[in-house]
This record gives C-alpha cells, sequence and structure tokens, in this order.
C-alpha cells in the first residue's frame, strides 16, 4: 500500500466518523475508546464556553471542571439514555457538575466573562422586546451581572435558551422538568429579566 493509499484511507475513516451522529459515536466509544476522543473533539469547545458563562470561574478552573465532566460522561457511557438526545444529556451532565463546584467554592470568583456573541443580544432583546429601551452595547457589558441578579434557575433557562440556543424540549431534559414547567419557568425568567433591565434603563 502506498503513502497516498494509505493517506486516502485515513481520510475516508476521518470522513466517516465525522458522518456518525453522537448517539452512534457514544455506542461506539463503548467498544472501542478512540471514539470517545471524537465526542470530546465535538463538545469540549461548547462545553467549556457553556461552564464559564454559567458559572463566571477562570479559564483554568473551567478547564478543570471540563475534565471531570468528560470523566463523568466516560464513566457512564453505559447509563446514557437513548430517549434523550445525546447532546442534552452531557449538558445535563455538565451542568449538574458546575452546581457542584459552585458548592464546593461556596462563592464564585469575578473573571473576565465570555465574549458574547451578537446574535445573542439581538435574540433576547428582540424576544423580550426591549430592542428600542436599550442601548446594546452597554447590555453587552453588563449582560452577566445583569444574569448574577436573577435567581439560579432563571439565569440557567435564559443561559440555554439564548445563549445554547436549545429549544424546550432539550430545555426539559437537561433540567430535568416537564415541558409546561420548563415553558413557565421561562416566562418568569423572561419577566425578572426585564424587570432588572428596566432598573437601569
Amino acid at each position: 500500500m502506498t503513502k497516498k493509499d494509505r493517506s486516502e484511507g485515513t481520510n475516508y475513516l476521518s470522513d466517516s466518523i465525522e458522518g456518525l451522529s453522537d448517539e452512534e459515536l457514544a455506542k461506539m466509544a463503548l467498544v472501542k475508546q478512540s471514539f470517545f476522543g471524537q465526542i470530546i473533539k465535538r463538545y469540549e469547545r461548547k462545553l467549556i464556553s457553556y461552564i464559564k458563562k454559567i458559572s463566571n470561574v477562570s479559564h483554568e478552573d473551567a478547564e478543570d471542571i471540563l475534565q471531570d465532566v468528560f470523566i463523568k460522561v466516560y464513566k457512564n457511557l453505559n447509563d446514557f439514555d437513548d430517549s434523550l438526545k445525546f447532546s442534552s444529556w452531557i449538558y445535563r451532565i455538565c451542568r449538574n457538575e458546575v452546581i457542584s463546584n459552585w458548592r464546593k467554592r461556596r462563592a464564585r470568583p469575578q473573571n473576565s466573562p465570555e465574549e458574547l456573541d451578537e446574535n445573542f443580544i439581538k435574540g433576547i432583546t428582540s424576544d423580550l422586546d426591549i430592542e428600542r429601551e436599550i442601548d446594546r452595547k452597554y447590555l453587552k457589558r453588563n449582560i452577566y451581572k445583569i444574569l448574577d441578579k436573577l435567581d439560579i434557575r432563571h439565569k440557567d433557562i435564559l443561559i440555554l435558551k439564548f445563549f445554547e440556543e436549545c429549544d424546550y424540549k432539550e430545555i426539559s431534559d437537561i433540567m430535568k422538568m416537564p415541558m409546561g414547567t420548563v415553558a413557565s419557568l421561562m416566562n418568569r425568567a423572561k419577566k425578572e429579566f426585564r424587570k432588572k433591565i428596566k432598573k437601569i434603563i
């Protein structure tokens, strides 16, 4: 076999793995550990960003939490409930690990927040109908301060909806609550967020 043949074979295998769903990768990772590396590759950037958004820890601490998350994911692959989306399952584990970390620390350190995507600002201001009432640059600078003033579950659900772009079914799976409860909690979270915004306009 020539180098070209080996290279083409490797590329084909890589493309085949890339084409697998998360759920298929999870099943294959139970048989061959190397497939778990692909799961890490798919989720490490998303999850470390999520960790920093909901916990406001340093990048180094976020990496430590992420490592614990992937260890728990790997150890619990056999228990993955395939009635859920894999993404919902891994976000649930990540969320629980962050909460556990909060309890250990008792107080969260203040660090430089993640850079916000302009689509998030547009999405939340449009959804709450406050586009004309508040300067976007001000909101971008102060969004984390506002979120930190919210009830923790309200903060969680807004981050999942507007940062992570989860739908109600995914939020239901991640937060382990019925869809109707998600809808009610979302409405209360939006009202509280809008109320906090109104105080600073």
